[in-house]
């Protein structure tokens, strides 16, 4: 019986999710991958092409792809989810990043702005966050851990 339980909770508990994150260029993606890896700010320059790494949280695993922002660079996001069916159970969560610079605007005004209200098939949350510090990300992650365990 202790066996049967191992395998079952490896079912349920080891899973491993794809995350694709994509924005603008200089929008710290890049930042926030390496702060979920190392906890700490790495030096980075813009990326051409795109950084895959694995962070576990919880016994869930998190195949997280960064992808480069530059305008010559968007149009190849599709490739990275063409023919998945699972974007169709896919949350979407919003990280607010650079609310440590003056202007930023916030999690509430970027939701406004991007009508995050009208995403009705998906669940969605924006997270208030500043990558160089890690503030907020363990929340974003933490939100990204429930809906991933929920499914």
């Amino acid at each position: 019986m202790g066996m049967f339980l191992t395998k079952l909770m490896g079912l349920f508990c080891n899973q491993e999710h794809k995350v694709i994150i994509v924005g603008l260029d200089n929008a710290g993606k890049t930042t926030i991958l390496y702060q979920f890896l190392m906890n700490e700010v790495v030096h980075t320059s813009p990326t051409i092409g795109s950084n895959v790494e694995e962070i576990v949280v919880k016994n869930t695993h998190f195949l997280m792809w960064d992808i480069g922002g530059q305008d010559m660079l968007r149009s190849t996001w599709s490739t990275y989810y063409t023919n998945t069916e699972d974007l169709r159970k896919a949350a979407v969560l919003v990280f607010a990043n650079k609310q440590d610079m003056k202007n930023s605007m916030s999690a509430a005004e970027i939701s406004k702005f991007l009508t995050l209200t009208s995403i009705k098939d998906h669940p969605w949350h924006i997270q208030a966050c500043c990558a160089l510090t890690g503030e907020g990300l363990g929340q974003g992650l933490e939100w990204m851990t429930m809906k991933t365990a929920a499914k």
